[in-house]
């Protein structure tokens, strides 16, 4: 079984993590506690359980420090924080959960189907985004006059885990995937002169300790994007702000009204307006 997360894939098998299709570092038994959790987006998964799935129940380890240790490992090769989790949640004195959207594969090759996410119209939008990027790839082969001109960088921007600010725990786990859905819409734009990065710890603080000056150096960004989720007078709504890190400047920031308590649309409206802005002011900005 192929799982798919965010920028990552774990082949449940091999037990190999994959990053941007990329080998991620994990060793064998974080890999297994990683299989157990993936198998159950959004259940606890107890403690018990992890440690039969690790070292089974005949063996006889110091439990407590051993699984310490293989979430530790999961976390650092996710990128994830116990903290401000974005993949793995502590849930106390029960387990732990997995939180993030997951789609499956089956058999490599085949569509991929959802597997039991949050919400469906984010793993349909998920399944969407890998099957564009997959054909944007194959174009690319054939293209190769795309490729950037010879000496130049490409500009680097990054993604913030998006915030929830309702008050409301249940949309947790939708607006911290939909960061991960723009990650990898973004990613296929234009691969030669845009950079996305969306894992890397400094963009996972909460926004009230959230600093942009240290984002711009940590990561040499040229731009961050951020996005929250709030509740007014008149309902929901989602902010998104387009930031050019070299002067904090905002350069588009729009209010998305949310009509739709389930958050029906939201997806396809919030990648919209990211994308809107990556092309007017990074993909079709004038050369110097």
């Amino acid at each position: 079984m192929i799982y798919r997360f965010g920028v990552f894939e774990f082949d449940d098998e091999s037990k190999e993590l994959r990053k941007n299709g990329r080998a991620a570092a994990l060793e064998p038994q974080p890999a297994k506690a990683l299989a157990l959790l993936l198998s159950r987006p959004g259940d606890i998964v107890s403690r018990e359980q992890l440690r039969d799935a690790v070292w089974g129940k005949d063996t006889h380890v110091d439990f407590d420090r051993g699984l310490a240790y293989c979430l530790s490992q999961i976390r650092t090769a996710l990128g994830d924080s116990g903290d401000n989790p974005r993949f793995i949640q502590t849930i106390p004195k029960q387990g732990f959960k997995f939180i993030a959207p997951v789609s499956t594969d089956t058999v490599l090759g085949e569509p991929i189907a959802p597997s039991r996410p949050a919400s469906p119209r984010i793993a349909i939008a998920i399944a969407g985004v890998i099957l564009a990027f997959g054909a944007g790839m194959a174009w690319l082969v054939t293209h190769p006059s795309v490729d950037a001109p010879a000496g130049s960088a490409p500009t680097i921007i990054g993604v913030s885990i998006f915030d929830n600010e309702t008050g409301q725990p249940e949309y947790d786990r939708p607006v911290a995937g939909l960061s991960d859905l723009v990650v990898e819409h973004l990613t296929k734009l234009d691969p030669a002169r845009i950079s996305v990065i969306g894992n890397a710890a400094i963009l996972r603080q909460p926004r009230n300790i959230r600093n942009l000056k240290a984002v711009a150096q940590d990561l040499k960004a040229d731009y961050v994007l951020l996005g929250q989720l709030q509740k007014g007078e008149g309902g929901l709504r989602f902010i998104t702000h387009f930031i050019r890190l070299k002067d904090e400047a905002h350069l588009k920031a729009n209010r998305l009204p949310v009509a739709d308590p389930n958050l029906t649309g939201l997806e396809a409206a919030v990648i919209e307006e990211f994308e809107r802005a990556v092309r007017e002011h990074v993909l079709n900005r004038p050369a110097n």
